[in-house]
């Protein structure tokens, strides 16, 4: 996979087109993905790339290489408008007047956080596998992980070049849980150092309010890029 540097640091890893099968057990439901070339961060967002785009959120100076935690859906989309602008890229949320939810705007070249479908194709990279190696190899988790969180990249990458997407932290995407139940609920992946084996999983899921924030959860971002075709 090759790879691009962005703005403040960022190393974003190509993903290639493909499918994925993703499947809701509470709703007992399957279905069949497509999924466009795109670029993904190659480590979850850090303590100290926040900081530089969101004024007002210094972060302690001991853990600026951790993942960037306490960050709601809400502030995750405001940072990837931040960081699109940092480029000169086109915002890809548009924010309602009081600030209480945000839509993505589709054809938007800009920074964005990425959907459930392109999330668990890029951890599984290729594999049908519900993780990319050993657990204690690849992710920070409750047996290995001290209690907190871990500096990003450590542990062993997955085939495409992605550190930490099972374990340190659990990550936003764009994606609306259900909203005929949940309402503006968004989802998160990927488990985090709390918890068990159980919870580091390719196909996890959970969901909350888009203001919600915690000490396990963080984000990593995306980009669209126009597909090649042979």
């Amino acid at each position: 996979m090759s790879t691009v540097f962005g703005p403040i640091g960022l190393r974003l890893q190509t993903i290639p087109a493909g499918s994925i099968v993703l499947r809701d057990n509470r709703k007992k439901s399957i279905s069949s993905e497509r999924v466009c070339s795109f670029l993904l961060s190659a480590t979850p967002v850090t303590e100290a790339q926040f900081s530089q785009l969101c004024q007002g959120n210094e972060r302690s100076g001991h853990n600026l290489t951790h993942p960037a935690v306490h960050v709601s859906w809400l502030e995750a989309a405001a940072f990837c408008n931040r960081l699109s602008a940092q480029e000169g890229l086109p915002p890809a949320y548009a924010f309602a007047p009081n600030g209480s939810d945000a839509a993505l705007l589709e054809q938007s070249c800009g920074y964005r956080l990425p959907t459930e479908a392109e999330w668990e194709f890029a951890c599984r990279a290729g594999s049908n596998a519900s993780r990319y190696g050993a657990l204690d190899d690849i992710a920070w988790f409750a047996d290995n992980s001290g209690g907190r969180t871990q500096p990003v990249g450590l542990k062993q990458p997955n085939a495409w070049g992605l550190f930490d997407m099972l374990g340190n932290v659990w990550e936003w995407c764009d994606d609306i849980y259900d909203p005929e139940v949940y309402g503006t609920y968004r989802v998160f992946r990927g488990g985090g150092w709390a918890d068990n084996e159980r919870g580091c999983l390719a196909s996890n899921r959970r969901r909350s309010h888009p203001t919600y924030a915690i000490d396990d959860l963080g984000f990593r971002v995306a980009r669209s890029q126009p597909e090649h075709t042979e």
